[in-house]
């Protein structure tokens, strides 16, 4: 009879420390930094297109200094139903605007999203986004790293 109470108590410690033990796993890790660790996005602007409800576009400078080789695949407009990567090529030997392949980024890389070039093409954008506002421009890498900026947002006739 003792021995089995000595068991209950050994075995009632045991699960104590056990339980203790869990506790402190369950805390939750420090958070990731906001934003991919690396990627600076300067001179952001949305320019809307001149006929209400054909697409807009997105400029900047991108530049990356992270130390993990990446490739942006994606984006996305706060205000638009859809993004996409655009930029220009040949096909049939006429140069025509196409979805842009993922951009690899390596340490050093920069690269202007400008017009005439590379740019994010916003479709349905929202009648709520105006010259003069801002707007949210996240990018997406692979692994799913995302970076969100403000762009402003010019009129169609303003500097693009």
């Amino acid at each position: 009879m003792k021995s089995s109470v000595l068991a209950v108590a050994l075995l009632s410690a045991a699960t104590l420390g056990l339980s203790a033990c869990g506790d402190s796993a369950t805390e939750q890790p420090a958070e990731a930094p906001e934003g991919v660790p690396g990627l600076t996005i300067t001179n952001a602007r949305m320019v809307l297109a001149p006929v209400e409800g054909n697409p807009a576009a997105v400029y900047f400078d991108l530049a990356y200094d992270g130390e993990r080789n990446l490739a942006l695949n994606r984006a996305h407009v706060e205000g638009a139903g859809s993004a996409s990567l655009h930029e220009y090529g040949e096909w049939n030997r006429q140069v025509q605007m196409q979805e842009m392949l993922p951009l690899v980024l390596t340490q050093g890389t920069e690269v202007a999203f400008e017009p005439g070039g590379k740019h994010i093409m916003a479709s349905e954008v929202s009648p709520d986004l105006k010259p003069g506002g801002k707007t949210e421009v996240t990018l997406i890498v692979s692994g799913g790293d995302k970076t969100t900026f403000e762009a402003d947002i010019r009129g169609p006739g303003e500097e693009r």
